[in-house]
Parts: C-alpha cells; structure tokens; sequence
C-alpha cells in the first residue's frame, strides 16, 4: 500500500511522456538529426528544473521525508570521463531509440520489442559492473 504512490507517479510520468511525444522514435530520430527543437527543449527545461530545485535544496536546508537533510555530495571534475559515457549513452539512445526510462514506457504502450533492449542494458550494466575495477576513472 504504501509503495502505490509512487506506481501512481510513474503512471502518470508515463502517460505524460507519452502525450509529449518523448518517447515517439521519430521525435528521437529528428533531434538526431538537428531536425527539430522539441526533444531540446523538453530536455532544456528538464535540466533547468533539476538545477533550480537542486539550488533550493541546498539554499533552504529541505529535508528528506524521514526528516534527515538532504545532502548532495560534490562528484569530481572531469572532462574525458563525461564525454566518453555522454557519448557512449547517446549512441546506445540513437541506436535503441529510446534511453532508459522511456523504455520501460514504450513495453508499457505495446512495444514489446523493447523488452530486448532493455535486456541488453541489463547486460551492458552487469558488464560494468565486472570490468569496472579495470577502467580508467
């Protein structure tokens, strides 16, 4: 009971991705291609939200809901390290046409052919997981 909440959240996540067009491959394709604004701009703003509410918690001290402060911890700089997995997750994005959350999305809307895309990043995340001792980070 207590989790149907956050089923209600995603569900409606879903439906508004859906109605946006986010999860559309031809919407996908065209940002590819430098076709069309619309993908920029729902990730534009959705970066813009995510740095705005990022710089209210840290400026009103927000607390988490079992009370404890919320604490975001700095990641270090580096250039190669985002550059090289930007690039790798756009590839993976173009050749799938999906990224991750749309994916469980697009099952949702009858696309059943996502179920082995979602699969194989299954396999790519084990993967790192296993080799990541090795990479340079």
């Amino acid at each position: 009971m207590k989790f149907l909440k956050y089923l209600f959240v995603g569900i409606l996540f879903g439906i508004i991705l859906v109605k946006s067009e986010a999860v559309s491959w031809y919407r996908i394709f065209e940002m590819f291609k430098f076709q069309s604004f619309h993908m920029y701009g729902i990730i534009g703003s959705s970066v813009l939200l995510g740095v705005v509410s990022v710089r209210l918690i840290k400026l009103m001290g927000v607390k988490s809901i079992e009370g404890q402060k919320i604490n975001i911890i700095p990641k270090e700089k580096g250039f190669v390290r985002y550059l090289l997995g930007g690039t790798i997750f756009g590839l993976g994005w173009a050749l799938a046409g999906a990224c991750p959350g749309p994916m469980y999305i697009l099952v949702g809307t009858g696309v059943f052919s996502m179920l082995i895309v979602i699969a194989a990043a299954v396999i790519g995340t084990f993967v790192y997981g296993v080799i990541k001792d090795k990479l340079p980070h």
